[in-house]
């Protein structure tokens, strides 16, 4: 985590902190019959419905929480001098010993969040083309499936954009942060002019599946396009699939460390939450007991939806990561 910023202690932004707010999601199961919940044993052998929980909702998963709590406490412990778009995102990769150079191996059996800077590893977002095709053909299907008449699931937006990314050194010398200057490929139109200002990350470890993911929460501050010449330029070919508050991001990186240097590609994907402000409006409003519950839960249910595209992305992850 940035040094700049609050340390996050898991735990620290507990039920307490939220006067009467529940940790669990807003969602019931219909009643079993009253015999049943009064003990009657049941007569078929078909398991009759069960309650979620004996409280009759379900308990909002501790590793959502965990999440929530940390994306959460970094929005709001933030800066105040840093105004611009928050972003959160999820980079699918693989967690790499420092030492070996291989996939980080742990003693856990299921997908486990860790500890920031607990472990001594690197995080390597860069996919094989194989994989990128796999996840291209993967969600070609989706959106072709979203688009039939009668579908149940939402609409899937698709855009292509060719992008240039330039990078400039800051002007002021304190800043550790390059200014990225994005135009359309195509156009050359100015897109964005920002510093991407990092405020934490988290690393989740799958040791059941051919991936594990890194959720990074940023701030991208505007700032007046620079003087002079970039250090290096990146040019991106992407695909972005946009489904209700989420967006997927495929992408082919070439990027030039240095002009006149060997030519670098790479393919990354990433998962975004797609509207900042209404995830600062959320934020904000967690945790309220003056707002109306949709509104103090909405957070933890942007991240709970979240983190469910993420797992969905990562266990549909062909072998063969690069």
């Amino acid at each position: 985590m940035d040094a700049r910023d609050p340390q996050y202690v898991s735990g620290s932004e507990s039920d307490a902190d939220y006067g009467l707010r529940p940790s669990k999601r807003a969602r019931c199961s219909p009643p079993p019959d009253r015999a049943r919940a009064n003990g009657g044993t049941a007569t078929s052998s078909v398991l009759p419905p069960l309650s979620l929980s004996i409280l009759g909702v379900e308990p909002l998963d501790e590793f959502i929480r965990e999440v929530a709590d940390f994306v959460h406490h970094l929005i709001v412990t933030r800066p105040p001098d840093l105004r611009g778009e928050i972003e959160v995102e999820a980079k699918i990769g693989v967690l790499r010993d420092r030492g070996t150079g291989s996939r980080l191996q742990l003693p856990v059996l299921a997908e486990t969040i860790l500890a920031p800077k607990a472990a001594d590893c690197q995080f390597e977002s860069n996919m094989s083309l194989m994989q990128h095709k796999h996840y291209n053909t993967l969600l070609n299907r989706l959106k072709e499936e979203s688009d039939k008449p009668g579908s149940h699931s939402s609409p899937i937006a698709y855009t292509h954009t060719r992008l240039v990314d330039s990078f400039y050194a800051p002007e002021n010398v304190r800043d550790r942060e390059k200014i990225r200057v994005t135009r359309n490929d195509k156009t050359g139109e100015v897109l964005a002019t920002v510093k991407k200002v990092r405020l934490g990350n988290l690393d989740v470890y799958s040791p059941k599946r051919a991936a594990d993911w890194r959720i990074s929460v940023n701030i991208e501050v505007p700032v007046p396009h620079p003087l002079g010449s970039p250090t290096h330029t990146r040019r991106k070919d992407r695909i972005s699939y946009t489904h209700e508050e989420f967006i997927v991001d495929l992408t082919q990186v070439t990027s030039c460390a240095t002009p006149g240097s060997q030519l670098e590609l790479l393919h990354e994907l990433e998962l975004e939450l797609a509207n900042p402000r209404l995830l600062a409006a959320a934020a904000a409003k967690r945790g309220d007991e003056s707002s109306p519950e949709p509104e103090r839960s909405a957070f933890d249910e942007l991240i709970r939806a979240f983190v469910n595209n993420a797992r969905i992305l990562v266990r549909n992850a062909a072998g063969g990561w690069q």
